[in-house]
């Protein structure tokens, strides 16, 4: 069923004449996201840095002897470590990749000291293949925001392409620059965050950008205020959905956070962060910068008509 538009909403709020707010809070937002990452960096896991990561899963709670095995490890030599402790799982990140027998002697040490029924599994990740994965990240993110523009330009036109990537790409920086501001790890399961967010993000984008077209086709747009009016009733009656759609995804999200294991925390928290900013820029991005760029838009001319002589 159509939704027919006749221009006769009138809301309180105009998230159109309050964009360039919206815009400068962003702009600002990605400069110091921008300085963030150029002085701190991310905290890249073993997924994107040479070492080992070793997942032990313990039959006896260990979870109140994290300092006895930091001394373990220490005493070991085994160099630096990081410990993620759970109650049957333990998870200790080496900065250097260990040999065949630091390896072996690891997992019989462990075993004989704390829980002889523990078993191990061990990442290794060389120097050259950790590069490999940043690059292959970067072309995953790259890839899928080519194909959201070719979608994206085919189904409505190029202003709703460079809106829609726009509102994307600031989504999936800023939660890029919250794992670097709170020093949060970035593993695979983050890039897998990062595609899921901007996923998400696209298909709020286009619920909104669906609406605008259709009521365009119903709106008799005379001038600039009446092509800002269609765009703001646009929003309003899709907040409502943007809003239900999102809150339900962060139930799910926040319970897997909580409840979830060791290994998909930071998938989740990715999640997390990414709804946020996806209705944000869905909502107070997209649909203005669509709409700055609709604005400068040529006329078209009329074509001549020739009569016979």
């Amino acid at each position: 069923m159509r939704y027919n538009y006749f221009g006769e909403n009138k809301r309180t709020f105009s998230f159109v004449d309050k964009s360039r707010h919206f815009f400068i809070f962003s702009i600002a937002i990605t400069i110091l996201g921008i300085i963030v990452l150029a002085a701190m960096g991310l905290n890249y896991g073993v997924d994107f840095r040479a070492g080992s990561n070793v997942d032990v899963a313990v039959k006896q709670n260990l979870s109140d002897q994290k300092e006895a095995i930091e001394q373990f490890l220490a005493d070991g030599e085994y160099g630096t470590s990081h410990l993620t402790m759970g109650e049957s799982r333990i998870t200790i990140r080496f900065d250097e990749v260990l040999g065949d027998t630091k390896e072996q002697q690891l997992k019989t040490d462990f075993a004989a000291k704390f829980d002889k029924e523990a078993s191990f599994e061990v990442n290794t990740v060389d120097v050259e293949m950790a590069r490999e994965l940043q690059l292959n990240a970067l072309k995953a993110v790259l890839l899928a925001s080519l194909g959201i523009i070719i979608y994206v330009s085919i189904r409505f036109e190029w202003r709703f392409a460079v809106a829609a990537v726009v509102a994307l790409l600031h989504d999936a920086f800023i939660v890029i620059s919250l794992f670097s501001i709170f020093r949060l790890q970035v593993n695979l399961p983050f890039i897998v965050a990062v595609l899921t967010i901007i996923g998400y993000s696209i298909n709020d984008t286009v619920v909104i950008f669906d609406r605008i077209r259709e009521n365009m086709r119903f709106a008799k747009i005379k001038s600039y205020e009446d092509l800002k009016r269609v765009v703001n009733d646009s929003v309003w009656q899709t907040l409502t959905r943007s809003i239900n759609t999102v809150m339900t995804v962060i139930v799910a999200a926040a319970c897997l956070f909580i409840f979830g294991s060791e290994s998909i925390k930071m998938f989740s928290l990715a999640i997390l962060f990414g709804l946020f900013c996806g209705a944000y820029s869905s909502i107070f991005i997209a649909s203005p910068l669509w709409l700055v760029m609709k604005k400068r838009q040529k006329p078209k001319t009329p074509a001549k008509v020739t009569t016979a002589p």
